[in-house]
């Protein structure tokens, strides 16, 4: 366990380092949307790229495996909502609050990390869980908020959703690459070396991000997001786990990558939608911030766990 905790520390060391640059103002908080902007749009969508210019959809596509991590965000899903619904939360923050227990910081946190930490096979199945985070729950939270306000279902909710999931710059570098890999093309060198150039500036990039933006969430309504951050950090893989271990077939590797993945902490485009859309932004960015300083610890401990298995 010590030494996972050493080999995770220097990515929460990074993430420390963004938090301090910007308290510090030696980096400005405004630069944090522009770096956070290069990440996305350009550095993390040349690492999937290049990842998934090697895989097929059949590689990344394992029904047991889907069937485990959907069964643990289901179950967790539905115990936030039913805890919102007790406290007499609208249906627009029940929502949002039960995003934050199911939606981990896999693109920019899980990607480099886990990849690293437990080796490069383990991409597939991050792409996977990638994959149902935004196709399933992304556009799940859009329509229970819209629908909320409009009172029923619209071709206007179902056209916004088609267009932020083929504007989303993740899902369009996985299915170029995707693309790529099944015209079985060799990709030429000098893009093969621009790709990576360019995707190893993800995790610095990426982890610096995280940091200068936790440097201005707030901390309101603690006790929820503590819950919430329960929920992420806790329940959810405990949930993943009884999945993939014991209701599922799931190959061993994938099952640790899959649990590992489900313990990251609540991940930042929770807290863009619920701003998006007015939905308790602060509750959520409190959430982000004690969910990822938590984690230091909980996801050392989870990830030390599943490679014993």
């Amino acid at each position: 366990m010590i030494d996972i905790f050493l080999k995770t520390l220097p990515f929460f060391a990074l993430i420390a380092l963004g938090f301090a640059a910007v308290r510090a103002r030696i980096f400005p908080q405004d630069a944090t949307i522009y770096l956070t902007r290069f990440v996305f749009y350009f550095a993390l969508s040349a690492m999937l790229f290049r990842f998934t210019a090697s895989l097929s959809i059949a590689d990344i596509w394992e029904p047991q495996t889907a069937g485990a991590y959907l069964f643990g965000c289901v179950i967790v899903y539905a115990l936030a909502t039913a805890v919102g619904m007790a406290r007499r939360q609208g249906t627009e923050v029940t929502a949002v609050e039960a995003q934050c227990a199911v939606i981990g910081n896999t693109g920019f946190l899980g990607v480099p990390m886990l990849t690293l930490l437990l080796g490069p096979a383990a991409i597939a199945p991050i792409l996977l869980i990638l994959s149902i985070d935004l196709f399933i729950f992304s556009s799940l939270i859009v329509i229970l908020i819209t629908g909320s306000r409009d009172g029923r279902m619209s071709r206007g909710v179902l056209r916004t959703i088609g267009v932020g999931l083929l504007k989303n710059p993740m899902i369009v570098s996985m299915a170029c690459g995707l693309s790529w890999s099944a015209s079985g093309a060799p990709m030429p060198v000098p893009l093969d070396d621009f790709v990576t150039l360019l995707g190893n500036a993800a995790t610095p990039g990426a982890l610096f991000a995280i940091g200068a933006s936790l440097a201005s969430k707030s901390t309101e309504r603690l006790s929820v997001a503590g819950w919430l951050s329960f929920c992420k950090l806790v329940l959810h893989p405990a949930c993943v786990a009884l999945g993939a271990l014991v209701l599922f077939d799931v190959d061993t590797y994938d099952a640790g990558v899959i649990i590992s993945a489900a313990a990251l902490p609540v991940a930042g485009n929770v807290f863009m939608l619920a701003q998006h859309y007015g939905v308790a932004p602060q509750r959520v960015s409190a959430s982000i911030l004690i969910s990822t300083l938590f984690s230091i610890l909980t996801v050392s401990l989870v990830i030390g766990w599943v490679t014993m298995l």
